[in-house]
């Protein structure tokens, strides 16, 4: 990613946190949708913490945008099938189709930007930094813009409700037995990662 370098960091932190999170969700989850889409959120954190690794200290290119590309493009495609079928939970698939295809948009903005000629200094040419097609740009930044709002407005009242069911749950846990012994199911703490990712995916737009 190209912009200043504790920006870069503190968006691969983010993202690779937030793609561990996920991996250990997914691992407590069943088999069917719910694991399929912690899956799906594992991947685009960790995939959006390599692409945020400040260009002068990992530089992929050539091959990593391919690479980029290729992955997210059949994430893409894995996201749109069950929700073309109606399976499982149709909006969170369109929703990470959206997300993979801007990885791929981004990937793309990689290879056209790499053609500047400076592949080994760790930064490109002014005239080839802005490899993006700003209306699309400005397209997926809204979107992505409108969902960290929702989700920010959501995770609120998930909170507040949680905040208010909290003890007369804590009466019902007491003496559950090994089925209540996993990790406990936090949906605002994984509603949390997504408003994260979320901000992530608007602050490397932000870099196109």
């Amino acid at each position: 990613m190209h912009g200043p370098a504790l920006v870069g960091w503190l968006l691969v932190a983010l993202c690779a946190a937030t793609g561990g999170y996920c991996l250990l969700q997914m691992r407590g989850e069943p088999p069917g949708p719910g694991r399929r889409i912690a899956g799906a959120e594992a991947l685009m954190g960790w995939g959006m913490a390599v692409m945020a690794v400040p260009s002068t200290v990992l530089d992929p290119r050539p091959w990593g945008p391919p690479a980029f590309a290729a992955v997210f493009a059949v994430a893409a495609v894995r996201a749109l099938l069950p929700a073309r079928r109606g399976a499982g939970l149709p909006g969170h698939h369109l929703h990470h189709a959206i997300g993979a295809l801007a990885m791929v948009y981004m990937a793309l903005a990689m290879m056209t930007g790499a053609t500047g000629g400076h592949h080994h200094t760790g930064a490109m040419a002014p005239d080839r930094m802005a490899a993006g097609v700003p209306p699309l740009t400005g397209v997926l930044l809204g979107y992505f813009a409108v969902y960290v709002v929702w989700s920010g407005l959501r995770l609120v009242s998930m909170t507040d409700g949680a905040v208010d069911g909290r003890d007369g749950r804590a009466a019902g846990a007491v003496g559950a037995g090994p089925a209540g012994a996993g990790r406990p199911r936090r949906p605002e703490l994984r509603h949390a990662w997504r408003l994260s990712m979320g901000i992530g995916m608007c602050a490397m737009l932000l870099t196109l």
